[in-house]
């Protein structure tokens, strides 16, 4: 259902209209406890993927986007490697609020998950620490730990006190089939289609 509803707002073209049908997709996908305005309450999650005892969600947001993969070959062997996501993350009023990619870690230089916060500027990294398969056809959910975080250009600090990152309610976003990398098609990309929940903790 979300995918078609993607396609339906890809179609239109006013940004009245989009902004529109982004809300009644976030209406549907949020849960009611995150949409509070008062609390955010930690999702539900497989054992280990909560984040430890006494840190707590300050923000949540609603992802769009792609996983993208480029078609490799290593010997005789063709395989799809992971080249980062691309995705905007908006709030439950259908409010950009973060956009997610990969760069370069401002600490260590390490190119590693980063969610940009699209108001002030600030930055956070996080690297994997621990995941598990929740819907076969999915990507994973994961316990991300903070690798490094960055203050906006005019001290903005919206994202900077994260320590854990949860991403939950994941659709899509899976690696294509072995199949389909072959000499023929090296060097392609594959930007997948992928939803998610991500929830911030400090």
């Amino acid at each position: 259902m979300t995918a078609r509803f993607f396609a339906t707002v890809q179609k239109l073209t006013t940004a009245s209209t989009t902004r529109i049908a982004v809300a009644v997709l976030l209406a549907t996908l949020l849960p009611t406890a995150v949409r509070a305005a008062d609390k955010i309450i930690p999702p539900a999650v497989p054992e280990g993927l909560d984040a430890p005892e006494g840190f707590k969600p300050f923000l949540v947001g609603h992802a769009i986007g792609t996983q993208n993969y480029i078609c490799v070959v290593a010997g005789n062997a063709f395989g799809w490697v992971f080249i980062g996501p691309q995705a905007t993350i908006y709030d439950a009023n259908a409010e950009q609020i973060l956009t997610h990619f990969h760069s370069k870690n401002a600490i260590d230089g390490v190119i590693d998950a980063t969610w940009q916060h699209s108001r002030d500027t600030s930055a956070v990294w996080a690297r994997k620490d621990k995941g598990a398969t929740v819907d076969p056809t999915a990507i994973e959910w994961l316990l991300l730990k903070m690798s490094g975080t960055q203050l906006g250009p005019t001290l903005g600090d919206k994202v900077t006190s994260t320590q854990y990152i949860q991403r939950v309610n994941t659709v899509g976003g899976l690696k294509p089939a072995v199949a389909e990398c072959s000499a023929a098609t090296v060097n392609t990309r594959r930007l997948v289609y992928y939803e998610a929940d991500y929830y911030f903790y400090k």
